[in-house]
């Protein structure tokens, strides 16, 4: 028997061993013959279908939000209503005679006569990478003042694109006086000098008494980050002599982020134009920019991104709203609902990190009290009254919040709300206020 069943598995490998090889054969054959494409099926948009299903997502119902913090703020009804309006083409006669009207209205709110001052299609990064990346070329000295969190992003940017970048510290929450910025323009002859006008990480309100003019003597163009400041706080390009501004949407002229101003004056302009390299950035080359929406020459337009139309109508729209209530009134609202503001802050306790007289209207640093856990108390407001305020940022973080009554939030009953919510999520940790 047992001999019986080792001759019947040695013809079962056998047979096995046969059909593999024949199996090998076919292969072979197979693969030696070209493959004949019109006998395999073919796939259409027709028979494709879906390879990843649809997914499954929540209703869209965004929260009811006060945005009192760095920004975004709330936007202004009257903008909400501008960005539902009909769309037309981006070269359309009537969007670029728009495009002008805008123009118009943002030298207005920088106070500035500069031919070239146009909305960049991006946030207030955009424009401000747009300012590094037009006006420095590679190994330019880049002098620039590092009070905070938005001047060291400007010492990347120059970095990448070639810059000598060469800073002036100062503490955050303090300000340059003019005889440290003298110091440092005599001593390193920058060929660009940027400073951050409203800091919004601190608070701090950058004074540009005689920089443009000391600027000029020393062939420096002067570059400013307006991103907080623009028709909340008292700002003026030509009279302050600055050469490149950029500024956000989304503070207080309570548009919606998505395009941000940019103006540069006949100097800058004069360097975009007679630069040595290319403009490293295609989307921001403002060379290109120009032909596009830069010019008034009445000469033929050049295609070069397709503009977003609603964000331009909602810009168009915040700035008409500058206009009518006038940049002298818009700037004292400011400054009214802030003193109110710091006012209870005094009554509670609090101090603000900045100095009275170089403190931002449009936005608030708080001085953490010791044992207050910052981060309970945002999520608190946010939690019970709806209502966004900020933390600290970078090396303020954990130690101050920021909070922003800008555009249509700088209104005293704002104010007082947000002390109230700010008051009571103090008391749920035991601060006596």
């Amino acid at each position: 028997m047992f001999s019986s069943s080792a001759s019947h598995g040695t013809q079962t490998g056998l047979d096995g061993n046969r059909a593999m090889s024949a199996a090998a054969a076919q292969a072979a054959q197979m693969a030696s013959k070209p493959v004949d494409i019109s006998a395999q099926p073919v796939l259409t948009m027709k028979n494709l279908g879906e390879d990843v299903p649809i997914p499954s997502v929540k209703s869209f119902n965004p929260p009811i939000r006060l945005l009192c913090g760095p920004g975004p703020g709330n936007a202004h009804p009257r903008v909400y209503s501008a960005m539902s309006l009909p769309q037309v083409g981006h070269l359309d006669p009537y969007f670029l005679e728009m495009m002008e009207d805008i123009k118009s209205l943002l030298r207005y709110s920088f106070q500035t006569n500069n031919s070239f001052t146009i909305p960049v299609s991006g946030t207030g990064s955009a424009a401000m990478e747009a300012c590094v990346a037009n006006m420095i070329e590679p190994g330019d000295v880049f002098l620039i003042g590092c009070n905070g969190y938005f001047g060291n992003r400007l010492v990347d940017m120059g970095k990448r694109y070639g810059a000598v970048p060469v800073t002036m510290e100062r503490p955050w929450g303090q300000v340059f006086t003019y005889e440290e910025i003298k110091e440092a323009v005599e001593k390193h002859k920058p060929k660009v000098l940027a400073l951050v006008h409203a800091e919004t990480s601190t608070g701090a309100c950058q004074p540009f008494d005689g920089v443009g003019e000391l600027c000029r003597k020393h062939g420096v163009l002067l570059i400013a980050d307006c991103v907080t400041s623009i028709s909340g706080v008292p700002l003026y390009l030509d009279k302050w002599g600055i050469d490149a501004a950029y500024a956000g949407t989304q503070k207080a002229l309570s548009c919606p982020p998505g395009v941000a101003p940019l103006s540069f004056s006949d100097r800058a302009m004069d360097k975009l134009m007679n630069r040595k390299t290319v403009v490293a950035n295609w989307y921001l080359d403002m060379r290109m920019i120009a032909s596009y929406i830069g010019t008034n020459t009445g000469g033929a337009r050049s295609y070069h991104h397709t503009a977003p139309i609603s964000m331009c109508y909602a810009l168009r729209e915040a700035l008409e709203i500058v206009r009518e209530e006038g940049l002298e009134n818009r700037w004292q609202k400011h400054r009214d609902a802030a003193e109110m503001f710091w006012a209870g802050l005094k009554e509670m306790g609090l101090e603000p990190l900045v100095a009275h007289e170089h403190r931002l209207p449009t936005l608030t640093t708080i001085k953490v009290p010791q044992g207050i856990d910052p981060k309970q108390v945002t999520n608190f407001i946010l939690h019970n009254y709806g209502i966004e305020i900020g933390n600290g940022l970078g090396d303020l973080a954990g130690k101050v919040w920021r909070v922003g009554l800008m555009g249509v939030n700088a209104t005293p009953l704002i104010s007082m709300t947000v002390l109230s919510a700010l008051r009571n999520a103090l008391r749920q940790q035991g601060y006596k206020c």
